[in-house]
């Protein structure tokens, strides 16, 4: 059995990558104390060590806020461990994946679906080093595959202590009467996690590049929810514009999947993906129409 090397398997998606996989690969998730990503030395011995046929490299500090007020640590973290990794993957001829990010379009000029291609503005710290990160790893590692993910989300927590996302979330809402407020001047991307998983297999076989990797969407969040609701004919009426979110610089960070489809990889529509995931949860909970 081929092994697979994750880092960043405690996190929401490295936990569900671990689960996934564990059946089809030996999968080996150190945990800080056995690598540290910004210890190059340490890298290249757990490389050594466990000699894997491919590496998920989805250890971050993406917390934005952090970011902002720890740059020099998240640097560390984001850009020279994910730069140790692409070395570490290219000596040992390992596949490399690395977990990169939607944000990296946040400030780009382009109205609508962002592709690989386009010029990248990144406004805050957080995107900078994601940005950052994929230069160096493909300028060390050409057969690197970057893959700029979405917002995630699950339908289902893996635990207690898992802080809730943008789907468990609005969930949690519908059992109580708190106003669900969305906003109108924020148009991206939202993923199921099952989604990115089911696919990093494919994305093993891609050449080296960058790729956007998750569900499309060319409507506001807003928008998107309300959709949802009325599809699956949810009280739409409880929904709320936020119209003060990102009003003084609107962001779009929708990616287009057109390079991805060439490799024949496909992802659901946001929308599409919603509603599926809508229906599981109405069977869970017998949610009642509007």
């Amino acid at each position: 059995m081929e092994r697979l090397l994750v880092t960043g398997a405690s996190g929401f998606l490295g936990s569900r990558i671990v689960d996934y996989y564990s059946e089809k690969f030996e999968v080996y998730a150190p945990r800080h104390e056995e690598m540290d990503i910004t210890d190059r030395e340490n890298v290249y011995a757990v490389f050594q060590k466990v000699r894997p046929y491919a590496v998920i490299h989805s250890a971050a500090v993406s917390d934005v806020g952090m970011c902002e007020k720890e740059p020099e640590k998240s640097w560390k973290i984001n850009v020279d461990g994910s730069r140790n990794i692409a070395m570490a993957a290219e000596e040992f001829r390992s596949k490399y994946l690395f977990c990169s990010s939607d944000q990296v379009y946040f400030g780009s000029n382009v109205i609508g679906l962002h592709k690989e291609s386009e010029e990248l503005m990144p406004q805050n710290v957080y995107a900078k080093e994601k940005r950052k990160a994929e230069e160096e790893c493909l300028a060390q590692n050409p057969g690197c595959v970057i893959l700029r993910l979405s917002w995630m989300y699950d339908i289902m927590a893996r635990n207690e202590l898992e802080h809730g996302d943008f789907f468990r979330t609005l969930t949690a809402k519908l059992q109580t009467d708190e106003e669900i407020s969305y906003p109108i001047y924020d148009v991206r991307g939202i993923t199921d996690v099952n989604e990115v998983i089911r696919n990093l297999e494919k994305a093993m076989e891609l050449p080296g590049g960058i790729y956007n990797f998750g569900s499309p969407n060319d409507r506001n969040t807003y928008e998107t929810v309300e959709a949802m609701f009325r599809i699956l004919q949810w009280d739409a009426g409880r929904l709320k514009k936020n119209e003060t979110a990102f009003a003084p610089n609107p962001r779009n960070i929708s990616m287009s999947q057109e390079k991805l489809k060439e490799y024949g990889i496909v992802f659901p529509s946001t929308l599409e993906s919603l509603v599926g995931n809508g229906k599981k949860y109405e069977n869970m909970v017998n949610y009642p129409k509007a």
